[in-house]
C-alpha cells in the first residue's frame, strides 16, 4: 500500500486493500451460512410448480408432513399478516402461492425439516393437480394483449415525428437484448431467530435490510420495531439481492416464530436461478432520422420488457432505460416509450446498471445503423452526435449535459489506443485473411447517478468514539464485495486523522441505523460516505469547542492532524485528547444524516432533474473472430473511465475491470433460455456460461482519468463507479459487430443481437454473406 508522506494509514485518495480481503482469500470471512447454527435449528425448502400458468385445483400435503424429519409445513394460509412482498406495494406478489400460479418455479409452500436434505426430498412428494391457463412466455407472446405490470413512461422533447419526416435519410430497426443472472457466489440466504414475545432477527444475505425488516414485519403483523435485520457482507449481489432476498428472509421468519426454533432458508443453486428474478430482456423498435453527415435528427424508440407476473422493480427499471437510451448523445427532436409487459415467467429485477444499459444499447444500434448507411467510421458518428453547448445539452428528460467529460474522454483514449493506426491495421489484415478476421470499436458511457425515486437519496449513520481513541462505525450501507465498508471508514479515519485500523466497521443492521435506502443504483460511498462524514463532523465540532474553552485558544487554532490534536501551539495525542474529553462529559457518539441535492423528478410530465450527476468512461476493444465457427477471443480492450477523486483506487480500479468483465459475459456468452413449457433451462454453471479467467483481454489496460474532480458536491469530489463500468463491455460487442461486417466488406450493418454467442455470431455471419451475395 502506498500512502502519503506523514499522512495516516488508509488516507481518503490512497489504496487499501478491501478490509475483508486477506480473510476472502484464506476462507476465514464469515457468511451466514458460516454462523454456528442454533441448537434445534429448522431448514428450510420450497415445494414449487411446475406449471408456468394454472389454476391450483387441488393440493394434497399429506405426504410432505409424513416424510422423515419433517417439523412443520407452511402454505399462505399460515401467514398471520399479509401474504405479500412487492416492493412497490403494489400488493402482487404473494409470499406462497394459494389458487393459481403464474410462472414455472412459484413456491407454493415451505417444508421445515431437521436437515436440509430431509426438506429438500420433502418438498418433492407434494400432489398438486393443475388446470392449465394460457401463458404467455415472451415478449412476443405478450404484445398483443398489452398487458403491464406498472404504468410504462413517455419521455418526449420537440417534435420526432416530424422531424424525422424532414430529415435527408431515415432508417428503421429492431434489436432483441438479453437477459443475464446475477450469479453471485453466495447464494439467496436468511437465518431466523425467534425472540421474547414478537421479536425476530433476521441475518439475511440482501442489499436493503430496512425493507427486509418492513416485508418480515408486515408478514408476522407485528411493528417494525420488533424486528432486527443484519447484514455483515454478502458473496455478491449485483442487485440481485435489491429485493429477491425479501421472500427468504420472510418465510425464516415466520417459521421461527411459528416454531419457537431458529430457522434457515437456503436454496441450492438450480432453484436459485429457477425462483429468482434476472436482469430483463427487451425487444427494442427503432426509427431514426438523420443528415448526410449523420448528424441525428429524431428519434423514436420504444423499449418492451419482458418483466415476469408481477412489477418487482420492472417500473423503474424501464425507466431508467429511457433515461440512458441517449448514451452521450444529443437527439434534437425524441420519443422514447416504455412497455413493461406482464409475462408468465419469474419476476425480472434489479441488476448492475437498473435498465441503463439495455438503454444504452439501443442508442449504440442507432450510431451503428447510421454509420453503415453513411459509410463512416461509427467513431466519427459518435463525436458528430455528442453532447454540446447550449441547446445541444437537454436530455430528452430535460436535464441539462453540463461536462464536456465525455468528449474529453472519447478523444483522450483515441490517441492513446491508437485507433485509427489499429483501424488500418484490421483492416489490412481482414484483406488478406479468408477465416480469422478482427474487429474494432471504441464507444462511450454515460450513467447517472442518483435513485430515481428520489426519496431512497438519503443515508443515516453511526460513529462513536471510545475512551481508549478507538472509533466504532456503523452506516446503512450493506458489503458486498464492492469495498463500501473500507471506502465510508477511510472518510472518518481522514476526518479524525487516525489510522484507519483505529476505526472498527461493524455490520449493518436495523438496529443502530433505521430507515435505510438499498445499497444499490452505485450511490453507496455517496450516500452513506457523507452521512458518516456529518456524524464526524458534530462530534470535531464538540470537539474544538471543548478544547477552545478547555485550553483558552481560538477555535481556528485547533487543528485535527495525523494521530494527535493542535491546540494553539500544542499536540496532543488522540486518544490522550479524547480522554481529556470523556472527563470533561463531552458527548462521543453522534448519527450523521445526508440527503442528496437538487435532484427532482415528475414522472406524469416526464421531466425533471433525476440524477445528482453523471459518470462517464470509454472503452476500445480489439476482438478476433473466426468465421468458420462464430468463436472468437478479446485481443485488447484499453478503457479510460472518470471517477472524480477517488476514495480508494485500488477498489476503484477493481470496480472497473470486474464490471467490464460482468458486462462482456452478459453480452457474449451468459444466455438465458426457456422452454415452450415455460421452465427455465439454463439454471447451473453447466448450461450457464459466465466469464471464466480465459475469457478476459489479452491484453487489459485500465486507467482512471486524474486531476479531475466532481464539479457536484459529493464525499470528498469522488464519483460513483459500482455500475458504470459495466456498460465499458458495449465495445466489446460493437468490435465483434465489425468483424462480422467484414466478411460482407462493411456494406451490410450486421445487426448482431446480444448475447453473442458463438452461434448467434456464426448465424449472423451466414446472413450476411448471403445478403451480401443476393445484393
Amino acid at each position: 500500500m502506498l500512502d502519503r508522506p506523514g499522512a495516516i494509514t488508509g488516507a481518503v485518495s490512497t489504496p487499501r486493500q478491501h478490509d475483508s480481503g486477506h480473510k476472502h482469500v484464506a476462507g476465514r470471512a464469515i457468511y451466514i451460512d458460516d454462523m454456528p447454527e442454533p441448537p434445534g435449528l429448522l431448514h428450510v425448502y420450497f415445494g414449487t410448480s411446475s406449471e408456468a400458468h394454472a389454476r391450483i385445483a387441488a393440493l394434497d400435503l399429506a405426504p410432505v408432513r409424513a416424510a422423515e424429519g419433517v417439523a412443520a409445513v407452511f402454505t399462505a394460509a399460515d401467514i398471520p399478516g399479509e401474504n405479500d412482498i412487492s416492493p412497490t406495494h403494489r400488493h402482487d406478489e404473494p409470499i406462497l402461492a394459494t389458487d393459481a400460479v403464474h410462472f414455472a418455479g412459484q413456491p407454493i409452500f415451505a417444508v421445515a425439516a431437521r436437515t436440509r436434505d430431509q426438506a429438500r426430498r420433502a418438498a418433492r412428494l407434494a400432489n398438486v393437480t393443475y388446470e392449465p391457463l394460457a401463458a404467455a412466455l415472451s415478449i412476443e407472446a405478450a404484445k398483443p394483449a398489452g398487458a403491464m405490470v406498472t404504468e410504462p413512461l413517455t419521455l418526449v422533447r420537440g417534435d420526432a415525428d416530424a422531424a424525422m419526416g424532414t430529415a435527408p435519410r431515415s432508417l428503421t430497426g429492431q434489436m432483441r437484448i438479453g437477459g443475464q443472472d446475477h450469479f453471485y457466489l453466495e447464494g439467496q440466504i436468511a437465518l431466523a431467530l425467534p425472540g421474547e414475545d414478537d421479536e425476530v432477527t433476521v441475518y439475511s444475505s440482501t442489499q436493503h435490510p430496512s425493507e427486509i425488516q418492513i416485508m418480515v414485519a408486515q408478514t408476522l403483523d407485528v411493528p417494525a420495531n420488533a424486528v432486527t435485520v443484519e447484514v455483515r457482507r454478502m458473496g455478491g449481489a449485483f442487485g440481485g439481492k435489491e429485493t429477491q432476498g425479501n421472500l427468504f428472509a420472510v418465510v425464516a421468519a415466520l417459521v421461527a416464530k411459528k416454531t419457537g426454533r431458529a430457522a434457515k432458508v437456503r436454496p441450492d443453486r438450480d432453484d436459485d436461478m429457477i425462483i429468482t428474478g434476472k436482469r430483463h430482456d427487451f425487444l427494442v423498435d427503432y426509427a431514426v432520422g438523420f443528415d448526410d453527415d449523420g448528424r441525428i435528427m429524431g428519434v423514436d424508440m420504444t423499449y418492451a420488457a419482458r418483466c415476469g407476473w408481477s412489477s418487482d422493480l420492472s417500473g423503474p427499471v424501464t425507466d431508467r432505460s429511457l433515461f440512458h437510451a441517449d448514451n452521450c448523445y444529443f437527439y434534437p427532436h425524441v420519443r422514447l416509450a416504455s412497455q413493461p409487459l406482464k409475462t408468465n415467467t419469474v419476476s425480472n429485477t434489479a441488476f448492475r446498471g437498473f435498465g441503463g444499459p439495455q438503454g444504452m444499447l439501443g442508442g449504440e444500434r442507432l450510431i451503428e445503423e447510421i454509420a453503415f448507411a453513411t459509410t463512416k467510421d461509427p467513431l466519427e458518428i459518435r463525436k458528430l452526435n455528442l453532447y454540446g453547448p447550449g441547446e445541444r445539452s437537454l436530455t430528452p428528460y430535460h436535464q441539462a449535459v453540463e461536462e464536456t467529460t465525455a468528449r474529453d474522454i472519447i478523444e483522450t483514449l483515441e490517441g492513446s489506443s491508437d485507433y485509427w493506426m489499429r483501424r488500418e491495421e484490421i483492416d489490412a489484415y481482414n484483406s488478406r485473411s479468408r477465416v480469422l478476421k478482427r474487429g474494432l470499436a471504441l464507444t462511450p458511457v454515460k450513467f447517472g447517478i442518483a435513485f430515481t425515486a428520489t426519496h431512497y437519496n438519503q443515508a443515516g449513520a453511526l460513529v462513536h468514539i471510545y475512551r481508549d481513541g478507538s472509533i466504532h462505525l456503523n452506516h446503512g450501507g450493506t458489503e458486498m464485495g464492492q469495498g463500501l465498508y473500507v471506502k465510508v471508514a477511510q472518510v472518518v479515519a481522514e476526518e479524525f486523522q487516525v489510522d484507519i485500523d483505529r476505526v472498527r466497521i461493524t455490520a449493518t443492521t436495523t438496529g443502530k441505523v433505521p430507515n435505510t435506502s438499498a445499497t444499490a443504483a452505485s450511490a453507496g460511498s455517496d450516500l452513506n460516505g457523507m452521512a458518516a462524514q456529518a456524524a464526524a463532523r458534530t462530534i470535531k465540532n464538540r470537539l474544538i469547542a471543548f478544547a477552545a474553552e478547555a485550553w483558552d485558544v481560538p477555535p481556528d487554532q485547533i487543528a485535527f492532524l495525523p494521530g494527535r490534536v493542535r491546540i494553539g501551539q500544542q499536540d496532543v495525542p488522540f486518544a490522550k485528547f479524547i480522554g481529556r474529553a470523556y472527563m470533561a462529559r463531552i458527548s462521543l457518539s453522534s448519527t450523521g444524516f445526508y440527503k442528496t441535492p437538487k435532484i427532482h423528478w415528475d414522472r406524469a410530465k416526464g421531466r425533471g432533474r433525476p440524477f445528482h450527476y453523471f459518470a462517464y468512461g470509454a472503452a476500445c476493444s480489439e476482438v478476433c473472430v473466426d468465421t468458420l465457427t462464430g468463436e472468437y477471443k478479446v485481443e485488447r480492450v484499453d478503457i479510460l473511465h472518470d471517477v472524480g477523486n477517488s476514495l480508494n483506487p485500488a477498489v476503484d480500479m477493481g470496480q472497473i475491470e470486474g464490471g467490464f468483465v460482468q458486462g462482456m459475459g452478459w453480452l457474449t456468452t451468459e444466455e438465458l433460455w426457456w422452454d415452450d413449457k415455460g421452465h427455465l433451462r439454463t439454471h447451473a454453471p453447466s448450461t450457464y456460461k459466465i466469464p471464466a479467467c480465459g475469457d478476459r483481454p489479452r491484453v487489459f489496460n485500465v486507467r482512471m482519468v486524474h486531476g479531475v474532480r466532481n464539479s457536484e458536491e459529493t464525499i470528498y469530489r469522488s464519483k460513483a463507479v459500482g455500475e458504470p463500468p459495466l456498460m465499458l463491455a458495449i465495445s466489446v460487442l460493437h468490435a465483434l459487430s465489425d468483424a462480422v461486417a467484414s466478411v460482407a466488406g462493411h456494406r451490410l450493418c450486421p445487426r448482431l443481437d446480444p448475447p453473442a454467442t458463438p452461434e448467434r455470431v456464426l448465424q449472423t455471419i451466414d446472413r450476411l454473406r448471403a445478403e451480401d451475395a443476393a445484393a
